[in-house]
């Protein structure tokens, strides 16, 4: 079970801190159960609300920054995605992101950046549905890995091309 002040990985929500662990006074929530209430770190509006005991959505605890920092280290080792058909291609994108985790998001940014590589050198612009996942990726991996090593989410990409060139 997570305490308040924790900060966590919810669903395609991204990061979020745990505000409140209780039951809601509400006409249209069950007030028998324990509820999580998340504020999401990127966007200061709104409240979420998640039972402690629920399994529908993934919910996990963020990297610590030591995680973090090993993690950026072995990006190197973390291989790419290659399907070559575009539905197969769409739905593997899909089911990395149901995971909510770090390896996955990094496979789908190198898979795709290889891909952008390959489809300049032959003159053809990368598909909207690459272009889309690989920006989703990227908020994803940065909004944690920014949190989890105390910095702005914009400067993550250029810390981490900094270590792994080091």
């Amino acid at each position: 079970m997570f305490e308040v002040g924790d900060y966590v990985i919810y669903g395609t929500n991204g990061v979020c801190r745990i505000e409140a662990v209780g039951k809601i006074d509400s006409s249209i929530m069950d007030n028998k159960r324990i509820y999580y209430t998340l504020v999401p770190f990127y966007s200061k509006s709104g409240r979420i609300y998640v039972p402690t005991d629920s399994d529908k959505v993934a919910i996990r605890k963020i990297l610590s920054k030591e995680e973090a920092i090993a993690f950026i280290d072995g990006i190197g080792d973390i291989e790419t995605l290659w399907i070559t058909d575009e539905k197969t291609r769409e739905l593997t994108y899909k089911e990395a992101f149901r995971t909510h985790d770090c390896h996955e998001y990094v496979r789908i940014i190198k898979t795709i950046y290889f891909r952008k590589e390959e489809r300049i050198a032959e003159k053809k612009k990368l598909t909207a549905t690459d272009e889309r996942y690989f920006r989703m990726a990227e908020e994803q991996l940065y909004g944690e890995l920014g949190v989890s090593l105390s910095m702005d989410k914009d400067k993550v990409r250029d810390y981490i091309y900094e270590r792994m060139e080091a």
